[in-house]
């Protein structure tokens, strides 16, 4: 067996949920184009991904990887936070 290293998914979304104790709530948003009309449509996935110091909070822009199943529902791993979200 060759031992050959799996690079992780990355991927960019918004925070939209971090009342959960080192797990956030993560919109991913890609347009796709329409197969009879040709029009470009906004689709979104939402993602739980795991926050280990629970530095997100909502609207933050962050970058998420692919990683092995952590929970029921999560097997994504915060990466970085690419933006803050304003605070009023």
């Amino acid at each position: 067996m060759s031992t050959e290293v799996l690079k992780s998914k990355t991927v960019t979304g918004t925070v939209i949920g971090s009342k959960m104790d080192k797990t956030i709530s993560v919109r991913i948003e890609r347009t796709v184009k329409h197969p009879l009309y040709g029009k470009y449509i906004r689709r979104s996935t939402k993602v739980m991904a795991h926050d280990e110091i629970n530095e997100c909070n909502e609207g933050d822009v962050v970058i998420i990887e692919s990683s092995r199943p952590l929970s029921k529902n999560k097997s994504w791993r915060l990466q970085k936070v690419v933006s803050k979200a304003q605070t009023v």
